[in-house]
């Protein structure tokens, strides 16, 4: 073996090497753990953190709460009367969807809460849940700013005001929730989301199935 001082210099520069690749790797190792974040609901339960308790008004006036409509799964959309195409829309699927399942439609409530309060009165959403188009039996719910804004934030739900003047619009997600009996989530249905997705879906959660 070469003992020669060029050959053990040459050692002492590879081990020298090889524990700085290591304190590198164990550093960028540690690093990452840091960054790494914490598990949220959703990962933690495999369900998704979606829905809690609100405060809002229906169509009559009345002051109701989540707790009002345990009971029943419910179908839950956010969106506002003066809406020009995708609420509607979104609405006559959901009313579709409904409509497929012939008697069992009933084992559903379906809502419409508005991310317009500011236009939005009591009166104005009761004509507008009236529609024939929209699914039977339609809850309409309003409120104040402030009781608005926490349903949406509650449901993860982004809506703002876009333009000025008394023709603005509202940016707000379009989503149809199914909630169920006890009011947890269930599913969510996009834009995407044809009425045979939704019925399918429906009668799968009838049956105590995942959709």
């Amino acid at each position: 073996m070469n003992n020669s001082p060029f050959s053990q210099t040459l050692r002492t520069i590879r081990w020298v090497a090889v524990a700085a690749i290591l304190v590198i790797a164990i550093g960028f190792a540690a690093q990452m753990l840091m960054q790494k974040p914490p598990q949220t609901a959703q990962q933690k339960t495999g369900q998704a953190n979606v829905g809690g308790p609100f405060t809002l008004v229906n169509t009559a006036g009345e002051t109701v709460t989540e707790a009002d409509f345990l009971g029943k799964p419910l179908l839950i959309y956010f969106g506002y009367t003066f809406c020009p195409d995708i609420c509607p829309y979104s609405l006559q699927v959901m009313a579709t969807a409904l409509d497929s399942l012939g008697a069992d439609k009933t084992k559903f409530t379906p809502i419409f809460i508005t991310v317009d309060p500011e236009r939005d009165t009591v009166a104005s959403l009761a004509a507008y849940v009236a529609s024939p188009s929209f699914p039977d039996g339609l809850v309409g719910l309003t409120g104040t700013a402030e009781q608005i804004t926490a349903a949406a934030a509650a449901y993860a739900v982004y809506a703002k005001k876009a333009g000025e003047g008394d023709d603005y619009l509202m940016d707000h997600t379009s989503a149809i929730f199914l909630m169920d009996e006890g009011g947890d989530y269930a599913a969510v249905f996009t834009h995407l989301s044809s009425a045979d997705d939704i019925a399918k879906c429906l009668r799968r959660h009838l049956n105590k199935k995942r959709c």
